[in-house]
């Protein structure tokens, strides 16, 4: 299986206590992981020859970035507040992004199923995971 285009939409709880210690973790402050558990932000992917577009959609702010698989690429994580320097690489089907902020290493795995997608978040030996459905 190859890591396809599309759009998902969230289906886990966003007020989830693990994803909550997952983005505390992570570094983000109490607002903000409290603005967190208030939205379902949808998941959009898609590719140009070797150039990928990740974006983040909710009410309260839209992330987006593009890369190139296996290289260095800065970017803001969770509604723009952490800055992390991640490299992306396709493994098996799963697109993986390792990351590094303030000294926090950690992963985002994105593993597609025909009809949705479980990303699975680490960090500080804290694990969430989050699923969603294939709505594009």
């Amino acid at each position: 299986m190859i890591v396809r285009s599309g759009k998902w939409d969230l289906l886990s709880d966003p007020k989830d206590p693990v994803w909550d210690q997952f983005l505390q973790a992570a570094g983000m402050s109490d607002a903000h992981r409290e603005a967190q558990a208030m939205v379902r932000p949808s998941e959009e992917l898609s590719r140009d020859g070797d150039r990928w577009t990740l974006s983040s959609l909710s009410e309260l702010w839209t992330n987006q970035v593009t890369f190139t698989l296996g290289e260095k690429v800065s970017i803001p994580l969770y509604a723009n507040v952490v800055q992390t320097t991640s490299v992306f690489t396709e493994e098996a089907g799963k697109l993986i992004q390792t990351f590094e902020s303030e000294g926090r290493k950690g992963t985002v795995v994105r593993e597609q199923a025909p009809d949705g997608m479980t990303v699975t978040y680490s960090v500080l030996g804290v694990t969430a995971v989050r699923n969603h459905k294939k709505v594009a």
